[in-house]
């Protein structure tokens, strides 16, 4: 069938055209279906159908497909059905409990990365994936072609240095001290970092409010080869690419396979060629890792899968029932993290689980002796090295390398959070922390977040302030006070929790 092409100049992250409901049945198609598009080039494409978006005689395609087609006014195109993909028969396969070869999940993964599935085969594969999960082999296969689907970068310099964080818990800025400490003391660590889906502030948006964080990966080598280390946004490297895909099939089912968490991190570094990987794995009520006995076997598969791929990866398994340090939101945390850096000022929590972390990379790249490299983290941040690296950093990636902890702005819009009792915070609630950071505008405004007076443990007086949320627009802190209100994420209990009359048992 002959069409004419009208282009819809829109990226919808698939290989996707309209019909004419009326061709399509001429064509004996129907949503869902493939068909292939002969142009200069061939390519296949997923089949929509409409009454008005497109006439009939006229073909609609989304921006991924008329890239590759030769555009031109009341251009014509051939179109003919075309099979079912290869790769709709393996994730039935899986569906069906079938076991998949390195071939079929080869295929798979880059029909994921060329945009070749439906949101409906997408969904399957991750929803038998978190359902049956995979063996040992399929999920380094998996990694693998994750890896080999992407940009990868070739360091001609060893070893080279990576950390990871399960995440889950508030305020997790410690790779803002973690890499320039590491940096400091002659290692390589070129630290790709996401943007938050559902958090508050992924590493990457706290890093932009310092300086760009978007290179391709040949920059991000050059960087980090001239001053040690970077802070940089994953997505714009092309690194894993299929990883980032596969997310958006996963947020509307609120799902993360098992399997495909132990791909994806170790996709990221396997592309960035990681010799000694660290990974932090909070543990605790409210985080990814509901304890510590799940927490060492995802270390273990983890650590397993390091060694398949040719890693040496150690896994911290952490406190991570509160949040770290005192602040959640990008530009609160970048302030939190720069007066540490600049004179050590700062919460217990940030310095001792960024020093430990830190100290585990330094003793695995050979820069302390074991046992010794918390040792020698504390001293990079006491002596100033630390903060001399991370302006480097800054400088190198477009910012202002004299940049303090005082020059931050923060939402100028606040409100308090107050204490309706004496006693003691005894708990946090982390997801609703960050919900309510999120209602103030974080990750998107830079300033808004929230600020916690009070940690687990310590006394406060009814009508204190136990927490401060700060946003850019006014009617965004009016939404996130009546939620703190109404959720109470931080939870004060007095001493004394009930008092039982004796006359229950007899007493006078």
């Amino acid at each position: 069938m002959q069409l004419k092409l009208q282009h819809f100049d829109i990226k919808i992250g698939q290989h996707k055209v309209l019909f004419n409901i009326e061709d399509a049945k001429e064509l004996g198609i129907n949503p869902g279906d493939r068909v292939r598009i002969r142009d200069h080039e061939s390519i296949s494409a997923i089949v929509d159908t409409t009454m008005d978006m497109v006439k009939a005689g006229t073909l609609g395609v989304f921006t991924e497909v008329y890239e590759h087609l030769e555009a031109g006014a009341d251009k014509t195109v051939e179109v003919f059905p075309a099979l079912r993909s290869k790769s709709g028969k393996i994730i039935k396969k899986m569906m069906d409990k079938e076991h998949l070869n390195r071939e079929e999940i080869n295929l798979l993964v880059k029909d994921v990365v060329d945009e070749n599935l439906s949101d409906i085969e997408l969904s399957a594969f991750m929803t038998a994936s978190y359902i049956y999960g995979m063996s040992d082999d399929e999920i380094e296969w998996l990694t693998r072609a994750m890896i080999d689907t992407g940009e990868r970068i070739e360091f001609d310099t060893h070893p080279i240095m990576d950390k990871h964080s399960i995440g889950g818990v508030p305020g997790n800025k410690i790779s803002l001290l973690v890499v320039p400490i590491v940096a400091a003391n002659g290692l390589l660590i070129p630290k790709t970092s996401s943007r938050a889906i559902t958090g508050a502030g992924g590493t990457a948006d706290l890093m932009e409010v310092l300086c760009n964080v978007e290179f391709s990966a040949q920059e991000v080598k050059e960087m980090t080869e001239k001053v040690g280390g970077v802070l940089v946004w994953g997505g714009a490297t092309n690194i894993a690419p299929a990883d980032d895909k596969l997310i958006r099939a996963e947020y509307p089912l609120s799902i993360d396979p098992y399997c495909q968490m132990l791909a994806s991190i170790m996709a990221k570094k396997g592309a960035i060629g990681a010799d000694n990987v660290v990974i932090d794995i909070p543990t605790g009520a409210g985080t990814k890792v509901a304890n510590i006995q799940e927490g060492q076997k995802l270390a273990r598969d983890l650590v397993n899968l390091g060694h398949r791929l040719g890693m040496n990866v150690e896994c911290a398994l952490t406190y991570g029932s509160s949040p770290i340090g005192r602040t959640v939101g990008p530009a609160l945390e970048v302030r939190e993290a720069l007066k540490v850096l600049e004179n050590l000022e700062g919460p217990n929590s940030l310095i001792e689980k960024s020093t430990a972390l830190a100290g585990i990379l330094l003793e695995m790249g050979g820069a302390a002796p074991r046992d010794h490299g918390k040792e020698l983290a504390m001293e990079t941040l006491k002596n100033g090295k630390a903060l001399a690296k991370m302006r480097e950093i800054i400088e190198i990636q477009g910012g202002d390398p004299n940049v303090s902890s005082d020059d931050i702005q923060v939402g100028e819009y606040t409100g308090d959070i107050c204490a309706s009792a004496d006693g003691y915070v005894i708990e946090f609630d982390n997801k609703w922390l960050i919900e309510v950071a999120r209602l103030a505008g974080a990750p998107n405004d830079k300033g808004a977040g929230i600020t916690l007076h009070k940690k687990m443990g310590e006394a406060v007086k009814k009508g204190d302030p136990i927490l401060t949320v700060y946003a850019e627009k006014e009617f965004k802190l009016d939404i996130a006070i009546t939620t703190a209100q109404r959720t109470n994420p931080i939870v004060v209990e007095g001493m004394l929790l009930r008092r039982v009359p004796g006359t229950i048992y007899g007493f006078q």
